[in-house]
């Protein structure tokens, strides 16, 4: 029975990523966000169950890869899929208007993809390249919970929220070394670029619901920076 605790974990987090799509497609924000949330929260303890119990497998895998597609991938997708149909629509654009939503769904396909990168990726043992997925999710979630007055208003337009998912669905395939947040030791020499971050992230909070998608943006931010340095 143990050796199927991960699997059922697993599966867990595939319904809060399909609750949350739902909840989305019917504006929902709030339980659209909770639920990728607790997906999060499920998609953590899989892989730490199946490492405790010793019931690792290869399907395991698949199956987390898949519930990872729907959470992070297709349940964001859905949120902008709504949120386009919020956000002001130039005149110019009106022709179109009833078509941009679907765009959103790039974002899935992206996330699909950078996850069946990460499973046959050697190099992304010990650190990511490109955004993970729940980083993605987070930063979306984050920025409608905490903007979603701003992101309506007349001072945002439709453009710029096409424009702002393309840069992501880059980021999350993009030959980007990001930091992977894993301490071997808490000495300052080997781990100088995660405290920077950390530190970072403090003032981030002082922006509330939006805190996550700033947190986000600086962590796209330092990988890039410190990437820069290392090479150098």
């Amino acid at each position: 029975m143990k050796r199927h605790v991960p699997n059922m974990i697993t599966c867990c987090n595939l319904i809060c990523g399909c609750l949350s799509t739902g909840a989305a497609f019917h504006g929902n924000y709030q339980w659209a966000v909770a639920l990728i949330l607790a997906g999060a929260v499920f998609d953590f303890f899989d892989g730490m169950a199946a490492r405790a119990l010793g019931v690792s497998s290869p399907i395991g895998k698949e199956l987390d890869s898949l519930a990872d597609v729907v959470t992070f991938g297709v349940a964001p997708s859905a949120i902008l899929f709504y949120l386009f149909h919020e956000v002001h629509c130039p005149e110019l654009l009106m022709p179109f208007k009833d078509i941009l939503p679907y765009t959103a769904f790039l974002m899935a396909a992206f996330s699909a993809l950078r996850l069946a990168n990460f499973n046959v990726d050697a190099r992304q043992s010990m650190q990511f390249i490109g955004l993970p997925t729940p980083a993605n999710a987070l930063f979306w979630s984050s920025l409608v919970m905490g903007q979603h007055a701003f992101l309506v208003s007349l001072r945002f337009n439709v453009v710029f929220l096409f424009l702002f998912m393309l840069l992501f669905c880059f980021l999350l395939v993009a030959e980007i070394p990001m930091l992977a947040l894993k301490f071997k030791t808490l000495a300052w020499k080997d781990n100088k670029e995660k405290y920077v971050f950390l530190a970072g992230c403090i003032p981030c909070f002082l922006l509330g619901a939006s805190s996550f998608a700033a947190i986000i943006l600086w962590y796209v931010a330092m990988s890039m920076v410190w990437g820069r340095i290392s090479v150098r």
